[in-house]
Protein backbone atom coordinates (compact mmCIF):
# COMPACT_ATOMS: atom_id res chain seq x y z
CA UNK A 1 0.00 0.00 0.00
CA UNK A 2 3.12 2.54 0.38
CA UNK A 3 3.60 5.04 -2.06
CA UNK A 4 -0.85 4.46 -3.08
CA UNK A 5 -1.59 8.10 -3.95
CA UNK A 6 2.17 9.08 -4.64
CA UNK A 7 1.09 9.60 -8.34
CA UNK A 8 -2.23 12.14 -7.59
CA UNK A 9 0.30 13.63 -4.65
CA UNK A 10 2.45 14.97 -7.17
CA UNK A 11 -0.02 16.29 -9.73
CA UNK A 12 -1.38 18.16 -6.52
CA UNK A 13 2.06 19.39 -5.88
CA UNK A 14 2.34 20.47 -9.42
CA UNK A 15 -0.91 22.60 -9.67
CA UNK A 16 -0.42 24.16 -6.42
CA UNK A 17 3.16 25.39 -8.12
CA UNK A 18 1.01 26.22 -11.26
CA UNK A 19 -0.98 28.52 -8.77
CA UNK A 20 1.48 30.09 -6.76
CA UNK A 21 3.03 31.06 -10.51
CA UNK A 22 -0.29 32.51 -11.66
CA UNK A 23 -0.65 34.24 -8.50
CA UNK A 24 2.86 35.81 -8.77
CA UNK A 25 1.99 36.83 -12.46
CA UNK A 26 -1.59 38.73 -11.40
CA UNK A 27 0.79 40.63 -9.13
CA UNK A 28 3.28 41.55 -11.10
CA UNK A 29 0.81 42.80 -13.27
CA UNK A 30 -0.80 45.05 -10.83
CA UNK A 31 2.87 46.04 -10.03
CA UNK A 32 2.93 46.85 -13.27
CA UNK A 33 0.03 48.71 -13.84
CA UNK A 34 0.58 50.67 -10.37
CA UNK A 35 -2.06 49.06 -8.64
CA UNK A 36 -2.16 49.80 -4.92
CA UNK A 37 -3.93 46.95 -3.97
CA UNK A 38 -4.04 43.21 -4.19
CA UNK A 39 -5.43 41.98 -7.53
CA UNK A 40 -9.14 39.53 -6.48
CA UNK A 41 -7.82 36.67 -8.73
CA UNK A 42 -4.44 36.46 -6.39
CA UNK A 43 -6.08 35.89 -3.64
CA UNK A 44 -8.66 33.36 -5.37
CA UNK A 45 -5.84 31.50 -6.85
CA UNK A 46 -3.78 31.95 -3.05
CA UNK A 47 -6.55 30.10 -1.70
CA UNK A 48 -7.01 27.34 -4.20
CA UNK A 49 -3.75 27.04 -3.84
CA UNK A 50 -3.55 26.66 -0.47
CA UNK A 51 -6.34 23.75 -0.58
CA UNK A 52 -4.32 21.99 -3.11
CA UNK A 53 -1.35 21.88 -0.58
CA UNK A 54 -3.68 20.60 2.14
CA UNK A 55 -5.21 17.99 -0.12
CA UNK A 56 -1.93 16.96 -1.07
CA UNK A 57 -0.36 16.84 2.79
CA UNK A 58 -3.10 13.96 3.46
CA UNK A 59 -2.16 11.90 0.64
CA UNK A 60 1.13 11.59 2.61
CA UNK A 61 2.32 8.44 4.01
CA UNK A 62 3.04 8.85 7.81
CA UNK A 63 6.36 7.94 6.78
CA UNK A 64 7.11 11.21 4.70
CA UNK A 65 6.27 12.96 7.58
CA UNK A 66 9.27 12.49 10.00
Amino acid sequence: MAGEFDDIRHRLEAISEELADLAIERLRESIDAGGAELPVDERRLTRARRAVEKAAGLLREPDDLG
